[in-house]
């Protein structure tokens, strides 16, 4: 994921925000550990959790040409493929006991 790290002096969107007591106290611990103001802690926080939502989409939208590709794809026979041969070969680290 990217991160959208600034300098100070290039921001010039302002955000507000409302937050309970604990919340705050909360951010601004944690804040702390991570050696950031409490502004660059939740701007950080917030892309983060703004990429993640926007990776989790799970519609796509595409035009025909590509739909038809991916569906060319999917279609065709399957090939062999020695890494997951080998791969399925194997137990799993939790079914190994």
């Amino acid at each position: 994921m990217t991160a959208f790290a600034s300098s100070p002096s290039a921001r010039s969107a302002r955000l507000g925000l409302r937050a309970t007591p604990e919340q705050e106290a909360v951010l601004r611990r944690a804040a702390e550990v991570s050696h950031k103001s409490l502004t660059d802690f939740i701007l950080d926080s917030a892309c983060l959790a703004a990429e993640q939502t926007l990776l989790d989409q799970r519609l796509f939208m595409v035009s025909g040409g590509q739909y038809q590709a991916l569906m060319d794809l999917l279609d065709r026979p399957e090939q062999p493929n020695a890494g997951l041969t080998d791969l399925f070969s194997h137990k799993a680290p939790w079914d190994a006991k």
